[in-house]
């Protein structure tokens, strides 16, 4: 028998809350648990002390019950304590329903055993693309739906490109932008530039593109 109480549901890749309410209610909607069932009470932990029960985001947790025919207790700790808070729970058998958590905490909750996966909740995932549902993704098997994704961008300065002879219709790959940052860089402008504050929003920044390029973090001049 397990010595932890599994989380029945976890969302992944933290967002803006105008896009969290249907996706909270299917994981709230799945009715079937340790702890409650369809019309019960749920509880919800997320990373947003800062948002108290008359908040924006609150009322999207609130509409979100609501709207599956059920309660949501909601809990909010630090996201730095959130993760501890979890493991802790699991190992006394007091893990919430569901868990908000940005996704690279999904591996350490599934390797501590302390989640179930979608398939266990009988949560269908088909609606979402599979590069985002990717990251709740470990060993095939799905313990985390996104409420969301970000989406990173490249900005460019016209004059920039016009004055190292540039079109910007020519970039259309790595190996055409790689020729048009050479020409920038030729030009005596800087090539590109990414976030480089020491946490993991630098590396949220930064590693879609290295890993974009084909590269490798073991082989970093890749």
């Amino acid at each position: 028998m397990d010595k932890t109480r599994k989380v029945r549901a976890i969302a992944a890749a933290v967002v803006a809350a105008g896009i969290t309410a249907g996706a909270l209610a299917g994981c709230s909607s799945s009715g079937s648990g340790s702890s409650s069932s369809a019309g019960g009470t749920y509880t919800f932990w997320d990373p947003y002390p800062q948002y108290n029960a008359s908040s924006d985001w609150a009322k999207v947790i609130d509409k979100c019950g609501s709207d599956a025919g059920v309660k949501i207790k909601r809990t909010a700790y630090d996201t730095s304590d959130l993760t501890n808070k979890a493991l802790l729970a699991g190992q006394q058998k007091n893990s919430p329903d569901v868990l908000l958590v940005d996704n690279p905490v999904v591996s350490t909750l599934a390797d501590a055993g302390i989640l179930t996966t979608t398939t266990d909740n009988g949560l269908s995932t088909s609606g979402i693309a599979q590069n985002i549902l990717g990251a709740g993704v470990i060993d095939g098997k799905t313990y985390g739906v996104p409420i969301g994704a970000n989406t990173l961008a490249l900005y460019y300065n016209p004059k920039v490109l016009q004055a190292a002879g540039v079109d910007i219709s020519s970039v259309t790959d790595w190996d055409t932008l790689t020729a048009a940052l050479q020409k920038v860089v030729a030009s005596g402008h800087k090539g590109i530039t990414f976030s480089a504050i020491g946490t993991e929003e630098g590396s949220f920044q930064f590693l879609p593109w290295f890993w974009g390029a084909g590269a490798n973090l073991k082989k970093l001049d890749s």
